[in-house]
C-alpha cells in the first residue's frame, strides 16, 4: 500500500510539472542549468507559487521525498526569510495533517501502511519520551517527518505540544536547506556561511543522536515499560542499533 501511494504521488508531481506551463518551463530551464530562467518562470506563477509549495508540503504526507529539496527550491525562488516563513508554516501544516490522520484513522490501516512493528515502536517511544524526544526526532534528519507525525497523532500527543515541537525542532534543518537554496547560483565550498551551515547540520545530528540514545536508555520503570518493549524502543531511538529497519529510507 505504501509503495502504491508513493508511486501515485510521484505520478501526480509529474502531471503537475507537465500541466502547469511555468513549472514545466522551469523544470526544462533547471535541466539546462539556466538559473535566471528558472527564477523567471517561478515568478510567472505569482501567488500560485507559494500555494504550490504548500501543496508539495502536504503531499509529503504520503510521498516521502527529501523535504530539503522543496526547502532549497523555496529559498532559491523567494529569498531566505520569506522562504523560511513559508516552509515553516508548510511543514507545520503538513505535520498537522498527518497528526490528525494518525489520531482518527483506524489503527489497522496505519499498521498496514507503515508496518505494524515499525509504527508501534515509534508510537511507544513518543508516548514515553515527552517533548524532549519529539524535539530530538525533528532535529535528527534520518527520522521521517511524516511517520513521526502520524505516530504522534496515534499516541494522542496534545496538539499544541505537537505544533511547537514541530516548528521549533524542524526550524534548524529547514533554515539550513533554505539558505543553501539562496546560494545555489554562487555556492562555494569556501563560503564561511556554507561551512557554518554544514557544521550546524553535523551538530544537529550529534545532538539529536545523543538525546535519542539517552532517552532509549532511561530506566524502564520510569515509564512503566516492560523490558522487552524498552529494548524494542531502543532499536528505533538509537540510529546505530542493529536491525533499525523501522525507518523509512528517505529523509524529511
Amino acid at each position: 500500500m505504501e509503495i502504491g501511494i508513493t508511486v501515485a504521488g510521484i505520478v501526480l508531481l509529474a502531471v503537475l510539472a507537465l500541466a502547469i506551463d511555468p513549472l514545466h518551463e522551469a523544470v526544462k530551464a533547471a535541466l539546462q542549468g539556466d538559473n535566471a530562467e528558472v527564477r523567471h518562470q517561478i515568478n510567472r506563477l505569482g501567488a500560485a507559487g507559494p500555494l504550490l509549495i504548500l501543496v508539495l508540503t502536504l503531499l509529503h504526507a504520503v510521498v516521502f521525498y527529501p523535504a530539503e529539496i522543496v526547502d532549497a527550491a523555496a529559498g532559491f525562488a523567494y529569498g531566505f526569510f520569506p522562504a523560511l516563513a513559508l516552509m515553516t508554516f508548510g511543514w507545520v501544516l503538513s505535520g498537522l495533517l498527518c497528526w490528525a490522520v494518525g489520531r482518527r484513522v483506524a489503527r489497522p490501516l496505519l499498521d498496514r501502511w507503515f508496518g505494524e512493528e515499525r509504527f508501534e515502536r515509534v508510537e511507544k517511544a513518543i508516548e514515553r519520551g515527552g517533548p524532549t524526544l519529539l524535539l530530538a526526532m525533528r532535529l535528527i534528519p534520518i527520522l521521517p517527518f511524516s511517520v513521526v507525525s502520524y505516530a504522534a497523532g496515534a499516541a494522542r500527543v496534545p496538539v499544541w505540544r505537537f505544533i511547537w515541537t514541530t516548528a521549533l525542532g524542524y526550524l534548524p534543518i529547514t533554515a539550513i536547506a533554505v539558505y543553501f537554496g539562496t546560494r545555489l547560483e554562487g555556492l562555494s565550498l569556501t563560503d564561511p556561511l556554507a561551512l557554518g551551515s554544514a557544521a550546524a547540520l553535523l551538530a544537529l545530528l550529534a545532538i539529536g543522536h545523543w538525546v535519542m540514545r539517552r532517552q532509549s536508555r532511561r530506566h524502564p520503570s520510569a515509564h512503566s515499560a516492560r523490558p522487552a518493549e524498552t529494548s524494542a524502543d531502543a532499536e528505533v531511538l538509537d540510529p546505530e542499533a542493529e536491525g533499525s529497519r523501522g525507518r523509512v529510507g528517505e529523509t524529511g
